[in-house]
């Protein structure tokens, strides 16, 4: 079992930054692929970012592509979301999502994959 706690997120102006964190704690956190999804209102959840366990290999949304960044400290079992430039359309309820694997390499964008949740964030830029 898994447990994964956000912090971070909160109200900021178009063209801010902000810093999202998630924190692992249970299985050993570098066995798991990590991502992030939002979902805005009335709207589905999307892919966001994902980075592998090995921290490697990263992918992003076309939508955040070059503003946000995804990192990861094993020693520290958290994942980042580092957002920069933010548009209102980034508004949305922010979660963290686990993928247990034995592949250092993997990572991927299907919601179905992942295994474990963190209870969102919001996150709302104002224009």
């Amino acid at each position: 079992q898994v447990q994964l706690v956000q912090s971070g997120g909160g109200l900021v102006q178009a063209g801010g930054s902000l810093r999202l964190s998630c924190a692992a704690s249970g299985r050993t956190f570098s066995s798991y692929a990590m991502g992030w999804f939002r979902q805005a209102p009335g709207k589905e959840r999307e892919f966001v970012a994902a980075i592998s366990w090995s921290g490697v290999n990263t992918d992003y949304a076309d939508s955040v592509k070059g503003r946000f960044t995804i990192s990861r400290d094993n020693a520290k079992n958290t994942v980042y979301l580092q957002m920069n430039r933010l548009k209102p359309d980034d508004t949305a309820v922010y979660y963290c999502a686990a993928d247990f694997t034995s592949l250092p390499f993997k990572l991927t964008k299907t919601e179905s994959e992942y295994h474990y949740w963190g209870q969102g964030t919001q996150v709302t830029v104002s224009s």
